[in-house]
């Protein structure tokens, strides 16, 4: 099954994404923070793909997201932020540091859903 690695520093928010991820068919691995989300991945976890809030304390996600960017084996994973952070530059930001969606909150359950099931089925490749 594919892995979907939730990074959320807010409790009921990331229950609320992980269960959108389990719906989209994804098997969530959740954290509340960069630097846990980080240990996970030096630990030996390839996340399918990525949700990651941008404001968290001590390591945010777009320093998360900068770091997998970084290591070879997750430079094309799908990550989607999840933020409050609305305006046009800090969306830019996102997708600079090496986002695919950036998706503002409150959010849809449902629309998260569907994004998480589309980016998983473009990243993997199909057999003909």
């Amino acid at each position: 099954m594919a892995v979907a690695l939730v990074v959320e520093n807010d409790e009921d928010i990331r229950h609320l994404v992980s269960i959108s991820a389990s719906k989209a068919g994804l098997d969530p691995v959740a954290t509340g923070s960069g630097e846990q989300a980080m240990s996970l991945i030096g630990d030996g976890l390839t996340p399918d793909v990525v949700v990651v809030d941008v404001r968290m304390p001590g390591l945010s996600g777009l320093d998360v997201v900068r770091a997998m960017r970084a290591h070879r084996h997750l430079e094309g994973t799908p990550v989607v932020m999840l933020t409050a952070m609305a305006r046009p530059e800090d969306r830019q930001d996102g997708l600079d540091a090496g986002a695919d969606e950036y998706i503002l909150k409150p959010f849809s359950p449902r629309a998260l859903t569907t994004v998480l099931r589309d980016l998983v089925a473009r990243a993997t490749p199909t057999t003909t």
